[in-house]
Formats: structure tokens, sequence, C-alpha cells
């Protein structure tokens, strides 16, 4: 197993939106993409936060439907706060 060093100087972006109003929404991690916050800013913002910051541009997301993909199901985990106001979420009960 690989030993991975933490750097804090990384940062990587991955866009998840752009509005029409021109609002770009976003996650933004430091160190590990993994490890990400979503964040929404004015796309003329969201250049200049890109541009400081020096990130590394992630791809999009694999988009795969309820049945999941090469026959994985989707983790109950698997979300997103954007999902959280779109869609209600399975009870444990």
């Amino acid at each position: 197993m690989e030993d991975k060093i933490f750097d804090p100087d990384r940062k990587f972006v991955r866009v998840i939106e752009n509005r029409p109003d021109g609002f770009v929404g976003f996650e933004f991690a430091v160190g590990e993409p993994e490890l990400f916050v979503e964040l929404m800013m004015p796309g003329a913002a969201f250049n200049e936060f890109c541009t400081a910051n020096q990130v590394t541009l992630l791809a999009p997301k694999a988009v795969h439907d309820a049945s999941g993909q090469a026959g994985e199901q989707p983790s109950d985990w698997d979300w997103g706060m954007r999902q959280a106001t779109q869609q209600r979420f399975k009870s444990t009960e």
C-alpha cells in the first residue's frame, strides 16, 4: 500500500452546475479531492477564485441511473447538498 502525504497546497475544483443566472456551483477540495465543500459564486468571482488558488480542475463526475453502472449499485452515501433540497432520502427504519 502506498503512503499518501496530505498536501494542503494542492487544491481541486469540480464544476457541478453552470446556472442561467451566471452562478457556478462547484466542489472545492484542499489536499484530497474526495473531501470537498460545495460552493456557489458568480462566474467572474469563480474564475478569480480558481486563479488565486491555482486549482486543478477535475472532470465532471460520471452520471449513472438508479440501476448503477457496470453492475454496481449507487451508494446511499453518494449525494451532495444540492440533492438534499431536491429529493427525499431513504429512512433507515
